[in-house]
């Protein structure tokens, strides 16, 4: 049984649809990311599940009760927010029991999942402070905490990193995938942030207005994006893309300008290995060899270099293949700069190819 279902679901403000006849099985236990940019869809279907707002048309079940028109009260789940929403006149501890003592749950029962959240996510020397006394990332612990204490099986996070520092989010983005591995329960995570996606998710749904564009593992939305926006979306860098044509059957090829780019090795997706006319190559800076190992690549080229960019572990080098933008990533000891020409290469195999009308993967 699933833990959570979204069934046929649809919002509508007025006459603007904002979910589209959406639906989102999530198992028990799951980590689920919904990622995508602002104004995609994503904090509302979380708001949706939530019981936050009331939706158009379409079911939502938890636990595998319809909980469509209930309460968020009697929903059975847990809700972090972006704004950490903290009563600033009452310490941690009164933070943590106040929703506790308003459902009339017994005493020794409130001490006792105070005491293990406290626990769970260290912060037993901050419950008796007060907000104005605790930094971001306290802050934000006591936050989760507070739903953490109503020992629910569903958690919602609505971009609970997005108010902290790069430092602070990094820490506590390891706390939650934590978190997650010590209560195994389910967690939907809303962000556009996709290191948190990838570090996070069991599963990711990339969104893009109001409908799911592709719903999978990290690796798989990775390595085989289903269109041109889930594959622009992910990764740092961003993949390249180059315009082509592609000329299947024997001997099949995506010619960059003059230049023919063997894909005899390319998995096609489907029936789509009919495809022939104008294509979109995309591949990932990454996965561009350099120097010594890109003659040995089946597609190699020598190019000069336009741009170096020092990144600390490594080297973002910029490009043109065909007069078209392409950068790749060298290690951080290499000494290259601008007006070098050096040979790349990489394996098609490892590259996407797109339908240049419809984005969709070939």
């Amino acid at each position: 049984m699933s833990s959570v279902s979204v069934k046929d679901l649809s919002l509508n403000f007025g006459h603007i649809s904002v979910l589209k006849d959406l639906n989102l099985d999530i198992a028990e236990g799951e980590f689920l990311v919904l990622l995508g940019p602002s104004g995609c869809g994503k904090s509302t279907l979380l708001n949706c599940i939530a019981g936050l707002l009331d939706i158009s048309d379409g079911q939502i079940f938890i636990k595998g009760k319809n909980v469509t028109w209930e309460e968020p009260k009697d929903r059975g789940i847990g809700m972090v927010f972006q704004s950490y929403a903290l009563y600033p006149q009452m310490t941690v501890k009164g933070n943590l029991t106040f929703g506790l003592k308003n459902a009339g749950v017994a005493k020794d029962e409130i001490e006792r999942r105070v005491a293990r959240t406290a626990d769970i996510l260290q912060i037993q020397p901050l419950l008796e402070r007060k907000p104005s006394q605790l930094s971001g990332g306290q802050r934000q612990r006591v936050a989760i905490g507070r739903a953490l204490v109503r020992d629910v099986d569903v958690f919602l996070f609505d971009e609970p990193l997005s108010n902290l520092d790069a430092k602070l989010r990094s820490e506590l983005r390891v706390e939650i995938k934590r978190l997650h591995q010590k209560l195994a329960n389910t967690m939907i995570y809303v962000t556009h942030d996709q290191i948190e996606a990838l570090t996070l998710a069991d599963r990711i749904a990339v969104m893009k207005g109001g409908l799911i564009q592709q719903l999978d593992t990290p690796h798989a939305i990775y390595n085989h994006p289903v269109n041109r926006f889930v594959a622009g979306f992910i990764g740092s860098p961003g993949m390249n893309f180059l315009e082509g044509q592609l000329e299947t059957g024997a001997g099949a090829v995506v010619k960059i300008g003059n230049m023919p780019v063997p894909i005899d090795r390319y998995v096609f997706s489907g029936s789509s290995q009919q495809h022939t006319g104008a294509t979109v190559l995309g591949i990932r800076p990454e996965h561009i060899a350099f120097g010594d190992g890109a003659g040995a690549m089946p597609f190699s080229h020598e190019v000069d270099i336009e741009i170096v960019e020092p990144m600390g572990s490594d080297t973002l080098v910029w490009t043109r293949l065909d007069g078209q933008s392409l950068s790749f990533r060298v290690e951080a000891e290499r000494p290259l700069q601008a007006g070098d020409r050096v040979r790349i290469g990489f394996d098609p195999a490892r590259a996407s190819l797109f339908d240049s009308a419809t984005g969709n993967r070939i």
